[in-house]
């Protein structure tokens, strides 16, 4: 063989070794069912937060400790464990990203980044605003 092949296989086998390590980091959304099967192992939901259910948080008591409720996208509900403090607006928010393991029944999230609440939109839209809005640019 060449030189040049040589190093053109090397450089090709070297692509394709990162390109197979970035898929391993390409994660998914589940659903709280599939939580349940994957018990133990790190999953990602999106859902929101239950409002029935209260959101359990005494800071004097232990202030690393929030339990409340989820349901996700096809109406599963289930318990949230988070292992820090409650997080800012966490009672306004419409969606919650979730990331930790399924125990027992419970979504386990044991890393502070674990949680991602987010926000509700300003750019909702108010049909008295945005008729105000058009009489005003008239």
């Amino acid at each position: 063989m060449k030189r040049i092949n040589i190093i053109i296989l090397v450089f090709i086998a070297i692509a394709i070794a990162v390109l197979v390590s970035f898929m391993g980091n390409l994660s998914t959304y589940e659903t709280i069912a599939s939580a349940r099967q994957k018990e133990g192992k790190s999953v990602t939901i999106v859902a929101k937060l239950d409002n029935t259910q209260p959101i359990e948080y005494d800071p004097a008591k232990d202030p690393n400790y929030v339990s409340f409720y989820v349901i996700d996208t096809l109406g599963e509900k289930a318990k949230v464990v988070y292992h820090f403090e409650k997080p800012y607006d966490m009672d306004k928010t419409e969606r919650i990203v979730l990331k930790g393991k399924m125990k027992d029944g419970v979504f386990d999230i044991t890393q502070k980044e674990g949680i991602l609440i987010t926000c509700p939109s300003k750019y909702k839209s108010d049909p008295e605003y945005n008729k105000k809005k058009l009489s005003q640019n008239q």
